[in-house]
């Protein structure tokens, strides 16, 4: 009944929201259809190689992924999940095809049997738990004649088994030419065991002042030009947006809460066909709670009993000290107003324990492993509960070294359960023994060493809960307000200015790229994201999007396309580097030929110490890391002075205080075994890296998602 209040209430932004969709629709298709704009050209999601990727087959996949990953999954994860496999099984197949590998079809079989969701599924295992091949083939044949489409699914998971059993091949080839000799393992030795202590000056940048340089824009081009590489960027957008919230006012809140407070009482209702009134009990004094709260309520009548910790945590005392028919509220819990009764309690209703258990062969459920008979199995049982009883025993201790079931990992610990969950005598020994009894039970399962740890109350409540939400007059108000917006930024003034004016938080969002989904602070909107790219789409431009909860009045502030990026863009990052390399020239250029001590006197610092400094970790103390100024240390003869030398935080003059050498081993083969072991693990990730890198990709993912 709530909801279709709610649909009701919501009749005329409905109809004016469905009839500016259509004419939208209807406008759209006129300039946009195939005889205007071409529509979307070509039929591939992508090009590798020159190897084109069907759009057909490529939705197949995204459809059958989406099967399996559930609802949680956004389209646009699925979409670039399945893009990313798909480029990854192209570029590994494109190099596997030039090498010829390939898996034999005697050698499938034994692929297969190696994937683990196969070989370890009790399905295809035979009585030892081993994998029986027959019946796996069975099994195929038959989904083959019974269940064509999951038939078809095992296809295309057989073929990324045995695609991942080719890529293990190749890259199994390429590791095994990855290798270390003893002499680079006496290197790698070296690096972490040969140290140097020195003294040294350091001045740093911040000593000048950043505003004593004023860069250009042409410095800035031009580094920007010499260092292209860094300074890559893929198409990408800026946008700012006003947000017009969906949520209820004050007045709303008040009305709901009115409502709920007014089901409370008992109405009088007149019915026509008897010609007669008749009372209806209000939430107060019905006496059918379930049927009352399915007229009435957002949430429906929940039988199952609770306990303190499963209410609401601000009202649980409250609710659990009503008395059966008390009632409580109306209260606010989250975005919900809500009125409980009390309809029944159970003192003790639940119950925490732990128990040890010792099977005997032929107990139900028993390890086939357990030999011992029911004799042997109560003298043990029988002997642990001595043990168990002592003052001094950790039960929990006791069961995981002697239980024979499940719950021995978690020291016996069952957790809280309600009467009739355990077998019969379990349950009535739990129930019938107070807190922190310890004795000894028998069931079919096994001899039970049980102690009680806890008992709690348990209470069914019914609840009457109330959505809140914005009312009509607030929707309309709302659609209103951001529509206003939007036509009121085709005035001279600016998107920025009007928002101020309204004061309205202005949101921006920058570097959105192509196939980004969620946008700061609106979640999933691929519709903004797909205007922002499009085309016609130019920078100043703006649209009102109707989202989940609200609206969106959108501009579009700025484009980069692929390419170097411009000055504006690099100049963040560019200026501090130009900025450094001006100040090392200048504090160079001001020091030459002083002494650590002179040049400690005239910048106002003074003479520092390091020492123990290794090549692998060249971290100056009071500095922080300073490779080139490591590095350098170790060039230098014990008692040798540097130049000035530019490092990471300032200017640098050292002295080499002490080398010390780590001392020779007699074979350095453990080194060279791990740094092969660690090259090993690297070629997977940087061969593909390297393969991809240097592939032709042309990706088309955003012209149909």
């Amino acid at each position: 009944m709530a909801i279709l209040e709610n649909i009701r209430k919501r009749t005329t932004v409905l109809i004016l929201i469905i009839g500016m969709a259509l004419f939208a629709f209807v406008i759209s298709g006129i300039f946009t259809s195939n005889d205007f704009s071409g529509g979307k050209v070509g039929s591939s999601v992508g090009v590798i190689n020159g190897d084109e990727i069907s759009i057909d087959e490529f939705r197949r996949k995204v459809e059958r992924n989406s099967r399996r990953a559930g609802p949680t999954t956004s389209s646009m994860q699925l979409v670039n999940s399945v893009w990313d496999q798909v480029e990854r099984s192209t570029i590994l197949g494109q190099q596997i095809e030039d090498l010829g590998i390939s898996i034999e079809q005697d050698q499938i079989i034994n692929v297969i049997k190696s994937s683990p969701g196969i070989s370890q599924n009790p399905q295809f295992s035979d009585e030892n738990g081993l994998f029986d091949e027959t019946k796996f083939r069975d099994f195929i044949a038959e989904l083959r004649i019974n269940a064509p489409a999951q038939y078809n699914d095992w296809l295309q998971d057989e073929q990324l088994i045995i695609q991942g059993a080719k890529e293990q091949t190749y890259f199994n080839l390429i590791r095994a030419g990855v290798g270390a000799t003893l002499k680079e393992g006496e290197l790698d030795y070296k690096l972490t065991t040969d140290k140097v202590d020195i003294k040294y000056v350091r001045i740093p940048y911040t000593s000048i002042p950043d505003s004593t340089f004023i860069i250009t824009k042409k410095e800035i081009s031009d580094y920007v030009a010499a260092h292209s590489d860094d300074y890559k960027q893929e198409r990408a957008r800026d946008i700012q947006f006003v947000y017009f919230e969906d949520k209820p006012s004050e007045a709303d809140e008040m009305a709901i809460k009115d409502q709920i407070t007014r089901l409370l009482g008992d109405t009088v209702e007149y019915f026509e066909e008897r010609d007669e009134t008749d009372t209806i009990p209000g939430f107060r004094n019905t006496t059918d709670n379930a049927a009352f709260l399915d007229r009435n309520s957002d949430s429906k009548f929940d039988t199952i009993y609770k306990s303190r910790k499963e209410l609401p945590v601000r009202y649980a005392d409250t609710l659990m000290a009503l008395q059966p028919g008390e009632l409580f509220g109306p209260y606010r819990d989250g975005d919900s107003f809500k009125i409980s009764k009390m309809v029944d309690k159970k003192p003790n209703g639940s119950v925490k324990a732990s128990h040890i258990l010792i099977v005997w062969e032929g107990a139900e459920r028993a390890n086939p492993e357990i030999k011992r008979t029911k004799e042997e199995a109560k003298v043990i049982a029988e002997d642990l509960l001595e043990q168990a009883k002592a003052e001094d025993a950790v039960f929990a201790q006791l069961a995981r070294d002697n239980s024979d079931g499940p719950s021995a990992p978690r020291g016996g610990d069952l957790g809280y359960f309600q009467e009739g969950v355990m077998t019969p005598k379990f349950n009535d020994f739990a129930f019938g023994n107070p807190v922190g009894f310890i004795g000894m039970v028998e069931t079919d399962f096994g001899y039970h060493i049980v102690r009680v740890d806890d008992k709690e109350d348990l209470v069914q409540i019914a609840t009457l809960s109330r959505d809140i939400e914005a009312s009509e007059e607030t929707l309309n108000s709302l659609f209103t307000e951001a529509t206003k917006f939007e036509m009121a930024t085709s005035s001279d003034k600016s998107f920025t200015d009007l928002a101020k004016e309204e004061e309205y938080l202005i949101r921006p969002v920058n570097k959105i790229k192509e196939l980004d989904e969620n946008l700061p602070g609106l979640t999933n909107q691929r519709s903004i994201v797909q205007w922002a790219f499009n085309d016609e789409t130019e920078i100043g431009d703006i649209k009102r999007f109707g989202i989940s909860n609200g609206y969106a009045v959108v501009q579009l502030t700025a484009k980069y396309e692929e390419g170097l990026m411009s000055v504006e863009d690099a100049s963040a990052s560019v200026l501090p580097k130009i900025r450094k390399g001006k100040k090392a020239s200048r504090i160079i250029s001001e020091n030459q030929g002083k002494t650590m001590q002179d040049l400690a006197t005239s910048n106002n610092t003074n003479i520092s110490n390091a020492s123990a400094l290794t090549v692998k970790t060249p971290t100056i103390p009071g500095a922080g890391r300073e490779p080139l100024v490591v590095g350098t240390a170790f060039a230098l003869a014990q008692g040798s002075s540097s130049e000035l030398i530019e490092g990471e935080t300032g200017v640098f003059k050292i002295e080499v205080t002490k080398k010390e050498e780590g001392p020779a081993l007699d074979n350095y083969s453990t080194f060279a075994n791990s740094l092969q072991a660690s090259n090993g693990t690297r070629v997977n990730t940087g061969v593909y890296n390297a393969l991809k890198e240097n592939s032709e990709i042309e990706d088309n993912r955003a012209t149909f998602y």
